[in-house]
Protein backbone atom coordinates (compact mmCIF):
# COMPACT_ATOMS: atom_id res chain seq x y z
CA UNK A 1 0.00 0.00 0.00
CA UNK A 2 2.86 2.42 0.83
CA UNK A 3 6.35 2.18 -0.59
CA UNK A 4 9.33 4.50 -0.14
CA UNK A 5 12.37 4.29 -2.40
CA UNK A 6 15.64 5.91 -1.23
CA UNK A 7 13.78 8.72 0.53
CA UNK A 8 15.83 11.36 2.37
CA UNK A 9 15.16 14.74 3.96
CA UNK A 10 17.23 17.53 5.49
CA UNK A 11 16.24 20.82 7.08
CA UNK A 12 19.17 23.15 6.48
CA UNK A 13 22.23 21.38 7.85
CA UNK A 14 20.12 19.01 9.96
CA UNK A 15 19.65 15.54 8.44
CA UNK A 16 16.17 14.35 9.40
CA UNK A 17 16.13 11.21 7.25
CA UNK A 18 19.02 9.40 5.64
CA UNK A 19 18.28 7.64 2.32
CA UNK A 20 16.44 4.38 2.76
CA UNK A 21 13.59 2.31 1.35
CA UNK A 22 10.60 0.91 3.20
CA UNK A 23 7.40 -0.96 2.37
CA UNK A 24 4.23 -0.90 4.48
CA UNK A 25 1.80 -3.76 3.96
CA UNK A 26 -1.83 -3.28 3.05
CA UNK A 27 -4.26 -3.90 5.88
CA UNK A 28 -1.52 -3.99 8.54
CA UNK A 29 -0.43 -1.57 11.25
CA UNK A 30 3.15 -0.37 10.84
CA UNK A 31 4.61 1.47 13.83
CA UNK A 32 7.40 4.03 13.44
CA UNK A 33 9.16 3.82 16.79
CA UNK A 34 12.08 5.69 18.28
CA UNK A 35 13.27 8.52 20.52
CA UNK A 36 12.53 12.18 19.88
CA UNK A 37 14.36 13.56 16.86
CA UNK A 38 14.88 10.20 15.16
CA UNK A 39 12.90 11.21 12.04
CA UNK A 40 9.67 9.27 12.54
CA UNK A 41 7.35 12.30 12.40
CA UNK A 42 9.19 13.64 9.34
CA UNK A 43 8.65 10.28 7.67
CA UNK A 44 4.90 10.21 8.28
CA UNK A 45 4.62 13.79 7.00
CA UNK A 46 6.42 12.75 3.83
CA UNK A 47 3.95 9.89 3.38
CA UNK A 48 1.04 12.32 3.82
CA UNK A 49 2.53 14.77 1.31
CA UNK A 50 2.87 17.55 3.88
CA UNK A 51 6.66 17.44 3.48
CA UNK A 52 8.45 16.75 0.19
CA UNK A 53 11.58 14.56 0.30
CA UNK A 54 14.88 15.89 -0.98
CA UNK A 55 15.44 12.66 -2.86
CA UNK A 56 13.65 9.40 -3.56
CA UNK A 57 10.04 8.53 -4.34
CA UNK A 58 6.89 7.71 -2.38
CA UNK A 59 4.23 5.40 -3.83
CA UNK A 60 0.68 5.12 -2.49
CA UNK A 61 -1.20 2.08 -3.77
CA UNK A 62 1.13 1.97 -6.77
CA UNK A 63 0.84 5.69 -7.65
CA UNK A 64 3.83 7.97 -7.18
CA UNK A 65 3.10 10.85 -4.83
CA UNK A 66 3.95 14.13 -6.61
CA UNK A 67 3.28 17.83 -6.16
CA UNK A 68 0.56 17.65 -8.81
CA UNK A 69 -1.46 14.75 -7.35
CA UNK A 70 -0.75 15.26 -3.64
CA UNK A 71 -4.19 16.71 -2.84
CA UNK A 72 -5.99 13.89 -4.63
CA UNK A 73 -3.94 11.18 -2.89
CA UNK A 74 -4.18 12.90 0.48
CA UNK A 75 -7.97 12.51 0.38
CA UNK A 76 -7.38 8.76 0.45
CA UNK A 77 -5.55 9.15 3.77
CA UNK A 78 -6.85 9.98 7.23
CA UNK A 79 -4.41 11.92 9.41
CA UNK A 80 -4.44 12.37 13.21
CA UNK A 81 -1.84 14.47 15.02
CA UNK A 82 -0.84 14.55 18.68
CA UNK A 83 -2.93 17.50 19.81
CA UNK A 84 -5.85 16.58 17.56
CA UNK A 85 -5.67 19.65 15.35
CA UNK A 86 -9.36 20.49 15.77
CA UNK A 87 -10.64 23.94 14.86
CA UNK A 88 -11.62 25.52 18.22
CA UNK A 89 -14.40 27.68 16.73
CA UNK A 90 -16.19 24.64 15.26
CA UNK A 91 -18.20 22.04 17.16
CA UNK A 92 -17.15 18.38 17.12
CA UNK A 93 -19.80 17.70 14.48
CA UNK A 94 -18.62 20.60 12.31
CA UNK A 95 -14.98 19.51 12.60
CA UNK A 96 -15.83 15.99 11.45
CA UNK A 97 -18.08 17.15 8.60
CA UNK A 98 -15.87 19.94 7.28
CA UNK A 99 -14.11 18.22 4.37
CA UNK A 100 -17.14 16.17 3.37
CA UNK A 101 -19.18 19.37 3.12
CA UNK A 102 -16.44 21.03 1.11
CA UNK A 103 -16.51 18.11 -1.35
CA UNK A 104 -20.27 18.40 -1.74
CA UNK A 105 -21.61 15.45 0.25
CA UNK A 106 -25.31 15.61 1.16
CA UNK A 107 -26.51 16.55 4.65
CA UNK A 108 -28.21 13.22 5.33
CA UNK A 109 -25.19 11.27 4.07
CA UNK A 110 -22.93 13.28 6.38
CA UNK A 111 -25.27 12.88 9.35
CA UNK A 112 -25.48 9.11 8.86
CA UNK A 113 -21.72 8.81 8.53
CA UNK A 114 -21.12 10.86 11.69
CA UNK A 115 -23.52 8.70 13.70
CA UNK A 116 -21.71 5.59 12.49
CA UNK A 117 -18.29 7.04 13.36
CA UNK A 118 -19.46 8.15 16.80
CA UNK A 119 -20.55 4.59 17.50
CA UNK A 120 -17.30 3.19 16.12
CA UNK A 121 -15.11 5.49 18.22
CA UNK A 122 -17.38 5.33 21.30
CA UNK A 123 -17.94 9.07 21.23
CA UNK A 124 -21.16 10.26 22.96
CA UNK A 125 -23.76 11.63 20.56
CA UNK A 126 -24.61 14.45 22.96
CA UNK A 127 -21.01 15.67 22.66
CA UNK A 128 -21.17 16.29 18.92
CA UNK A 129 -22.46 19.83 19.35
CA UNK A 130 -19.84 20.83 21.90
CA UNK A 131 -16.70 22.77 21.08
CA UNK A 132 -13.22 21.24 21.55
CA UNK A 133 -12.59 23.26 24.72
CA UNK A 134 -15.74 21.69 26.21
CA UNK A 135 -14.43 18.16 25.61
CA UNK A 136 -11.79 16.10 27.40
CA UNK A 137 -8.44 15.33 25.79
CA UNK A 138 -9.54 11.78 25.05
CA UNK A 139 -12.81 12.97 23.50
CA UNK A 140 -10.94 15.43 21.30
CA UNK A 141 -8.77 12.62 19.98
CA UNK A 142 -11.87 10.55 19.24
CA UNK A 143 -13.25 13.50 17.26
CA UNK A 144 -9.93 13.76 15.40
CA UNK A 145 -10.13 10.06 14.57
CA UNK A 146 -13.72 10.49 13.34
CA UNK A 147 -12.61 13.35 11.11
CA UNK A 148 -9.74 11.25 9.73
CA UNK A 149 -12.15 8.40 8.91
CA UNK A 150 -14.95 10.58 7.51
CA UNK A 151 -14.08 10.06 3.84
CA UNK A 152 -13.46 6.32 4.35
CA UNK A 153 -9.73 6.47 3.51
CA UNK A 154 -7.74 3.35 2.75
CA UNK A 155 -4.81 4.62 4.81
CA UNK A 156 -4.82 5.99 8.35
CA UNK A 157 -1.82 8.00 9.59
CA UNK A 158 -1.43 8.74 13.30
CA UNK A 159 1.40 10.92 14.59
CA UNK A 160 1.69 10.24 18.34
CA UNK A 161 -2.08 10.60 18.77
CA UNK A 162 -2.04 9.54 22.42
CA UNK A 163 1.16 11.21 23.59
CA UNK A 164 -0.51 14.10 25.45
CA UNK A 165 -3.06 12.00 27.35
CA UNK A 166 -2.91 10.77 30.92
CA UNK A 167 -2.13 7.05 31.39
CA UNK A 168 -5.69 5.81 32.09
CA UNK A 169 -7.27 7.62 29.13
CA UNK A 170 -4.36 6.53 26.96
CA UNK A 171 -4.86 2.91 28.00
CA UNK A 172 -8.56 3.01 27.11
CA UNK A 173 -7.90 4.66 23.76
CA UNK A 174 -5.24 2.07 22.93
CA UNK A 175 -7.81 -0.66 23.49
CA UNK A 176 -10.36 1.13 21.33
CA UNK A 177 -7.84 1.82 18.57
CA UNK A 178 -6.87 -1.84 18.42
CA UNK A 179 -10.52 -2.82 18.01
CA UNK A 180 -11.01 -0.17 15.31
CA UNK A 181 -7.89 -1.24 13.39
CA UNK A 182 -9.00 -4.87 13.47
CA UNK A 183 -12.61 -4.15 12.47
CA UNK A 184 -11.78 -1.77 9.59
CA UNK A 185 -8.76 -3.61 8.20
CA UNK A 186 -7.15 -0.39 6.99
CA UNK A 187 -3.46 0.23 6.34
CA UNK A 188 -2.28 2.10 9.43
CA UNK A 189 0.97 3.97 10.08
CA UNK A 190 1.42 4.95 13.73
CA UNK A 191 4.21 7.10 15.20
CA UNK A 192 5.12 6.60 18.85
CA UNK A 193 8.09 6.63 21.22
CA UNK A 194 6.36 4.14 23.55
CA UNK A 195 7.47 0.58 22.90
CA UNK A 196 4.57 -0.85 24.91
CA UNK A 197 2.13 0.97 22.62
CA UNK A 198 4.06 -0.23 19.59
CA UNK A 199 3.94 -3.83 20.80
CA UNK A 200 0.22 -3.66 21.56
CA UNK A 201 -0.94 -2.00 18.33
CA UNK A 202 1.67 -2.86 15.72
CA UNK A 203 1.87 -5.77 13.30
CA UNK A 204 5.27 -4.53 12.11
CA UNK A 205 7.63 -2.22 13.99
CA UNK A 206 10.25 0.04 12.43
CA UNK A 207 12.76 1.23 15.03
CA UNK A 208 14.56 4.45 14.10
CA UNK A 209 17.57 6.34 15.40
CA UNK A 210 19.22 9.53 14.07
CA UNK A 211 17.29 9.47 10.80
CA UNK A 212 17.99 5.80 10.01
CA UNK A 213 16.19 2.49 10.42
CA UNK A 214 17.99 0.42 13.04
CA UNK A 215 15.76 -2.65 12.86
CA UNK A 216 12.33 -3.65 11.59
CA UNK A 217 10.21 -6.69 12.41
CA UNK A 218 7.97 -7.88 15.23
CA UNK A 219 8.46 -6.93 18.85
CA UNK A 220 9.70 -10.45 19.56
CA UNK A 221 12.37 -10.05 16.87
CA UNK A 222 13.65 -7.00 18.70
CA UNK A 223 13.54 -8.64 22.11
CA UNK A 224 15.22 -11.92 21.12
CA UNK A 225 17.27 -10.88 18.08
CA UNK A 226 18.33 -7.23 18.49
CA UNK A 227 20.24 -5.96 15.45
CA UNK A 228 22.55 -3.79 17.56
CA UNK A 229 23.00 -2.73 21.22
CA UNK A 230 20.76 0.33 20.78
CA UNK A 231 17.73 -1.94 20.26
CA UNK A 232 18.20 -3.63 23.61
CA UNK A 233 18.97 -0.31 25.29
CA UNK A 234 15.79 1.26 23.94
CA UNK A 235 13.69 -1.65 25.19
CA UNK A 236 15.32 -1.77 28.62
CA UNK A 237 15.02 2.01 29.06
CA UNK A 238 11.24 1.64 29.11
CA UNK A 239 11.34 -0.93 31.91
CA UNK A 240 9.81 -3.85 30.02
CA UNK A 241 6.15 -2.77 29.70
CA UNK A 242 3.64 -5.55 30.58
CA UNK A 243 2.53 -5.89 26.96
CA UNK A 244 6.05 -6.87 25.93
CA UNK A 245 6.56 -9.29 28.81
CA UNK A 246 3.24 -10.96 27.98
CA UNK A 247 4.26 -11.50 24.37
CA UNK A 248 7.73 -12.65 25.41
CA UNK A 249 6.26 -15.38 27.66
CA UNK A 250 3.88 -16.38 24.87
Amino acid sequence: MIRLENVSKSFGETIALKPYSLTMQEGKTTVLLGPSGCGKSTLIRIISGLVHPDSGKVYVNGTELTRTNVLELRRRMGYVIQEGGLFPHLTARQNVALLAEYLGAGKEEIATRIRHLAQLTKFPLDGLDRFPLELSGGQNQRVSLMRALMLEPGILLLDEPLGALDPLIRFRLQQDLKEIFQSLGKTVVLVTHDIGEAAYLGDWIVLMKDGSIVQQGTILDMIHRPAEPFVNQFIQAQRNPPEILHQERA
